[in-house]
Parts: structure tokens; C-alpha cells; sequence
């Protein structure tokens, strides 16, 4: 089956072509500025992939109604609409590009597949906020997750490379990229995460705040008169390592942090500050770590993020052999020979965890 992967971001619509496992067939990028996405690029772009026997599209938010892929018709499409409240930043997003593709590709079926789906069987203990009761009945205040795709695929594959079933293994993943978040995995399950009722939530980003005290919000309105809709575009976009060093690239960070910027030491250590934490939050939710994954643009590319981020976590087994960290590729192990806890780097391929979602949805097709 060849499946057309879909995936809008805030500046282009990503294409993917798969058939089967391995790399994609062809792979383009639509700019998607200004709010609108270039159709004439998507259409030649798609004329360019050949036959296309369907579609997966990344749906950021599924709310509590989608928790596995589903096949979108109109009563879907309509839902996902509703669900925009939940990420105004990102489902209209993910749902033009639903829209457009669907336009030009009618008589291939079109798959949601959602970042939140993995964390659904997260326990309410760790997704409940401490809220009454009523608020979060009425307007279904709670933490949903992110990156599940990313977590999902990168779990699964920390199994395979480890030779190990997925029932009994608890891995942490850090999906560390513009976004970044972390997971708790057990047996294959979601049991924490990060990120909570918005992508804001969690780790230090590259413009966004992760986790800050929501009095301080409240003071902001209260007594410097910061209206909603500022408070919102600094939170998203002026915020995490732009906001501390005024850069969001963590190579050009490291490289000033090197030759003594003071700035970017400040963002750096507040970022592995925030890193370690986190990591060490997702092993006491698991009872333990037996494999630590890094993931996504930083966590593939940074050696040095890894490397200290490991420092601080040899209480919990955590070594990085220097050398292979140094020379790491996607998907090898860093950790030196004989660690209890197993480190790995992993491609990221939400593609192929969204091709996978594809095939479960449509289910077995009859042969010819």
C-alpha cells in the first residue's frame, strides 16, 4: 500500500510517500506562511508521488473522543473542528491541510492519526489536575499529552533494537526538538508524560516556556494589566531559549555558550535543568529505568545535550560511553557495555508510526 503521509506545521505541510518500513519514497515540503498553505505547490507536489492508495494525516489534539486512528468522514471532520478550543495554535493547522489534501485526493481514504492517542491510558492520577471538580466536568480540564506519534514509534523501536519484548520494559523518551517532551512507557503503554492540557506544559522549548507558575501568569494580568492574547504569543513565541538568549537554535547556543556567552550558559542550564527533572520524574512514575531514549532535531544531533543531561542522572544507572555518543547516527546505543540503563538515539519517524495507524484503520485489504 502506498500511503501519503501528511503533516502541517506552522510554516509547511510536510509530505511523506511509504510503502512499507523502510525510507520514504519522496519526501516535499509546501510553505504554509501567513496562514495559508500554497495549493498550487501541494498539487504539483502530490502529482510529483504517483499513485497514492491513501492518506494519514497528524492530527495534533483528539481530545477524549479519538484514541486510535480513525477513518475521517463527515461526522469526523465536524468533531475535530469542535476540538479546536483544546489547540487553536495547531488544529487549524493540521485540519486545512486535512482539507486541502482530501480536495485533491477524493477517492483515497483519509486517516487521522493523533499526537495525544498514545497517552489516553495514562492513569487519572497523573492526568488529573487539582481543580474542582465541576471545572473539570464542565470543560474537560485535564492533561492530554503530545508528541505520541514520536513517543510511540520511538518506544517500540527501543524494544526492537534492545531485542526485548515490550511487556516488562520501562523506557523513558525525549522527544527534544522545537517542541520537546517526555514519556513514560511501560509494556508499551503511556503512564506519563510532560506536556499537559496545551503543548506549553513540561520541558524548556525553543520558544516556548514549559511549566511556569500560573500565579505569575495572574500577577502579569492583574498588575502590569498583560492581556490575554500577549500573555499567549509570549508563552508560544517569545519564549523558552529565544526568551532567555534570544536565539531558538541549540547548536548556535552551544557554540556561544563555548566561547563564553553568558546568555546562552543561563539557557543551556535551565534547559538541563528543566531535562534532568523531567527524566527523573518519567523513572519514579515507572518504578525504574531500564532503556533512555533521545529523539527528534536535538536529541539526534546534540551529543553534548546528551552527554550532560546524563551527568546528572547516574543515580539512576544512567552512563553515556563519550565516544559513541560523540559518533552517534540514528539508531544506535551510547551507553557504554554491561549499563543497567540501556541509552539510545532514534530517528524520529512519526511517519511510519502514522503509515502503521493508516493500515490499522483501514484494516486488511482483499486481494486482487
Amino acid at each position: 500500500m502506498r500511503i501519503l503521509v501528511v503533516n502541517a506545521g506552522s510554516s509547511s505541510l510536510k509530505l511523506s510517500l511509504l510503502e512499507g518500513g523502510g525510507p520514504p519514497l519522496l519526501t516535499e515540503s509546501v510553505p504554509a506562511g501567513g496562514g495559508g498553505l500554497d495549493e498550487g505547490g501541494l498539487r504539483d507536489a502530490i502529482a510529483r508521488s504517483g499513485p497514492v492508495d491513501a492518506v494519514g494525516h497528524r492530527i495534533v489534539h483528539g481530545g477524549t473522543e479519538f484514541t486510535e486512528p480513525v477513518l475521517v468522514d463527515s461526522r469526523v471532520r465536524r468533531r475535530l473542528e469542535a476540538l479546536t478550543d483544546l489547540a487553536p495554535l495547531h488544529q487549524p493547522k493540521s485540519l486545512r491541510g486535512l482539507d486541502l489534501v482530501c480536495r485533491l485526493l477524493p477517492e483515497a481514504p483519509a486517516v487521522a492519526c493523533f499526537d495525544t492517542a498514545f497517552h489516553a491510558r495514562i492513569p487519572d492520577s497523573a492526568v488529573t489536575y487539582a481543580l474542582p471538580s465541576e471545572w473539570r466536568r464542565r470543560w474537560t480540564l485535564r492533561r492530554f499529552g503530545f508528541h505520541g506519534l514520536s513517543h510511540a514509534y520511538a518506544s517500540r523501536r527501543a524494544a526492537e533494537m534492545l531485542g526485548r519484548p515490550a511487556t516488562g520494559l520501562r523506557v523513558v523518551t525525549c522527544h527534544l526538538g522545537a517542541g520537546a517532551s517526555l514519556a513514560a512507557v511501560r509494556d508499551g503503554v503511556s503512564v506519563d508524560t510532560t506536556m499537559g492540557f496545551t503543548p506549553l506544559e513540561g520541558l524548556v522549548m525553543a520558544t516556548r516556556s514549559g511549566s511556569i507558575d500560573p500565579g505569575l501568569l495572574l500577577w502579569l494580568e492583574e498588575h502590569v494589566g498583560m492581556p490575554p492574547s500577549e500573555l499567549a504569543t509570549t508563552l508560544e513565541h517569545r519564549s523558552g531559549l529565544l526568551g532567555l538568549c534570544g536565539s531558538a537554535d541549540m547548536r548556535a547556543i552551544l557554540e556561544r555558550e563555548a566561547a563564553g556567552d553568558g546568555d546562552a550558559a543561563l539557557a543551556v542550564g535551565v534547559y538541563l535543568h528543566r531535562l534532568r527533572a523531567g527524566i527523573a520524574q518519567m523513572a519514579a512514575a515507572l518504578g525504574g529505568l531500564d532503556c533512555l531514549v533521545f529523539t527528534g532535531g536535538v536529541g539526534e544531533h546534540a551529543p553534548d545535550v546528551r552527554a550532560r543531561a546524563a551527568e546528572g542522572l547516574g543515580f539512576l544507572g544512567v552512563l553515556v560511553d563519550a565516544a559513541a555518543n560523540r559518533e552517534a547516527h540514528p539508531d544506535c546505543e551510547i551507553s557504554p557495555a554491561g549499563s543497567g540503563v540501556r541509552s539510545l538515539v532514534i530517528e524520529a519517524r512519526e511517519d511510519l508510526e502514522i503509515a502503521s495507524g493508516v493500515r490499522e484503520a483501514l484494516g486488511p485489504r482483499p486481494s486482487a
